[in-house]
């Protein structure tokens, strides 16, 4: 992926409280699994339903955070993860204020995830 393919919005999967935390405090240091690797686990808005389905199968009450990449400059590093894809990864607690949009989880009607869109 070349630096011009890559999106300018990656996309984070949070719980209930988790989202309650972000609005809460303005800030979010990470789930178990980003606190335990380091860095914070995004998706783009095509690895975001196989991130859905792999890591939060039958979980309730989630909610999907737009990041805005740009907004976290070099703090932002993509790296290789399931299948060789490049995962960007956010080396820093995630802030409220680059949160472009945010939304309980839903899907369309074809079981896609519906984004989250501003305004």
């Amino acid at each position: 992926m070349s630096e011009t393919d890559k999106p300018l919005t990656a996309y984070k999967v949070l719980t209930a409280e988790q989202m309650a935390t972000l609005e809460r405090d303005g800030t979010f240091a990470g789930a178990p699994v980003d606190l335990a690797d380091g860095y914070i686990h995004l998706s783009t808005a095509d690895q975001l339903a196989e991130t859905i389905d792999k890591h939060f199968a039958g979980q309730a009450d989630l909610h999907i955070v737009a990041v805005d990449l740009a907004a976290h400059g070099d703090k932002i590093r993509w790296e290789p993860s399931r299948g060789g894809q490049l995962f960007p990864h956010l080396y820093s607690a995630m802030l409220l204020e680059t949160a472009i949009a945010y939304s309980p989880l839903a899907r369309h009607d074809d079981g896609s995830i519906r984004l989250p869109i501003a305004g």
